[in-house]
């Protein structure tokens, strides 16, 4: 796939995350938070909680599902983003976690996505 074509499916793919999230009583903060440390797609909060959101898109699931695509190197870039993000915003004191939304995104039928919360921890990551 072309890096176009690519960057076309993510785009549409973190759209249909973020209209799920907001469905699903997320409040959206930033939209490709990047740093110093690499980018987050998604900054949410939900509840009490600030939340880091991954998005990962596949057209299928020949290679692997999508959220498998959130490997352990990828979980400490996020981690490290999530930290200097929370510290540059004087937010050391709040809850934070890290979810994953994986979407299927078909040419000919509607979309599945899966929010999977809690996906990782910081002592995961490191």
């Amino acid at each position: 796939m072309s890096d176009r074509r690519r960057n076309i499916l993510g785009q549409r793919g973190e759209d249909l995350a973020v209209q799920f999230l907001l469905n699903a009583g997320y409040h959206i903060i930033e939209r490709n938070y990047r740093n110093y440390y690499g980018e987050i797609d998604i900054i949410a909060k939900e509840a009490k909680s600030f939340v880091f959101i991954e998005v990962k898109t596949r057209r299928n699931e020949l290679f692997s599902h999508p959220c498998e695509a959130v490997t352990r190197k990828k979980q400490i870039k996020i981690s490290k983003v999530a930290m200097a993000y929370l510290a540059e915003n004087k937010l050391s004191e709040v809850a934070a976690r890290f979810d994953v939304v994986a979407i299927l995104l078909p040419d000919a039928t509607p979309p599945k996505i899966d929010l999977i919360q809690n996906a990782f921890d910081l002592s995961d990551a490191f």
